[in-house]
């Protein structure tokens, strides 16, 4: 569990970026590919090469679902062992989270894409000359688009990377649009990242799609600094908090589904339970921000709607 969990929360970690979509300008792919190596990469050293690189090696699950979605799939040439989707991906035994440079460097990659959690990673790779992007997990929907065009620039991929951006917004304001807010009150949510009751904030990303439907996580109450958006919750603080609906991220990872929920001491009484709104998310796509974001949102959507809140809960601005 510990692994599981260090690997998660590495993977989710909240990092800043910049809020602003990618645009839609005439720059210069040169100049583009430019920006990327000044604005992605941390204490980096070689610069990332113009043009389109032909031997990407991959260490995010996130990024190699970008890379294959923006028409880039036939540069990569291996990816981490975490990195399952697509089936095409040339998956290897590398590790994201303990990284062996050598083995890494044995493939003799012209790019290297890291989530940028291992700071030193990208400066061990740096004095091979070996170029890195790293990148991170967003704040947000605008960063996770602006990450796409981020990628789909350092790979030479600029217009299929413009394409999915643009299409994904679309589709995500189309869905976002179709839920219709309950008069009263807020659909109070609890997400559950592995069967020890850590779970996300309104601080992390997933947290933020969630906010993007108005609904009330109740892991916001006890987070704080040193919880850093990931609080562990106790048993008897969910069921008080008697969410409407329960999010499961740990289905693979923990076995856990709405049987096993119900079958916790105390919580067939909570509401979600009893109205049958205990969802089973799949774990890799809800700790991804890659190109199937939409398809988390969408099972939300459908978790979601139709939910009647207690109108009489008060909520703190």
């Amino acid at each position: 569990m510990i692994t599981r969990r260090r690997v998660l929360f590495a993977a989710l970690s909240l990092v800043p970026l910049a809020a602003s979509c990618g645009s839609k300008s005439d720059t210069s792919e040169a100049t583009k590919v430019i920006a990327v190596a000044k604005t992605t990469t941390t204490s980096s050293t070689v610069p990332l090469p113009l043009g389109k690189p032909s031997r990407i090696v991959s260490l995010s699950p996130s990024a190699t679902e970008t890379l294959f979605a923006i028409e880039a799939g036939p540069q990569v040439i291996a990816v981490d062992s975490f990195s399952n989707y697509p089936p095409e991906a040339p998956v290897t035994d590398l590790s994201a989270y303990e990284p062996n440079v050598e083995a890494i460097a044995k493939y003799q990659p012209d790019l290297v894409i890291t989530d940028g959690t291992n700071t030193d990673l990208a400066a061990q790779l740096n004095k091979l000359g070996i170029p890195v992007l790293q990148a991170k997990a967003p704040k947000n929907l605008a960063g996770v688009y602006q990450q796409i065009e981020r990628i789909g620039a350092a790979t030479g991929n600029i217009a299929a990377a413009g394409k999915l951006s643009t299409k994904m917004q679309d589709q995500i304001i189309a869905l976002i649009k179709t839920y219709t807010k309950p008069t009263a009150g807020r659909v109070r949510y609890y997400y559950e990242l592995d069967n020890t009751f850590y779970s996300a904030s309104s601080k992390t990303f997933v947290g933020a799609l969630m906010g993007q439907f108005g609904m009330f996580n109740i892991a916001d109450k006890v987070d704080n600094s040193t919880t850093a958006g990931y609080p562990q919750l106790t048993p008897e603080f969910i069921v008080e908090e008697n969410p409407d609906v329960i999010l499961l991220a740990d289905s693979k990872c923990c076995q856990q589904n709405a049987e096993t929920v119900a079958a916790r001491p105390g919580w067939s009484e909570i509401r979600a339970v009893k109205e049958g709104r205990v969802v089973v998310l799949d774990d890799d796509i809800a700790q991804r921000w890659g190109p199937r974001v939409l398809d988390l949102m969408l099972t939300i959507v459908q978790a979601i709607t139709g939910v009647t809140p207690d109108p009489t809960i008060v909520y703190e601005s």
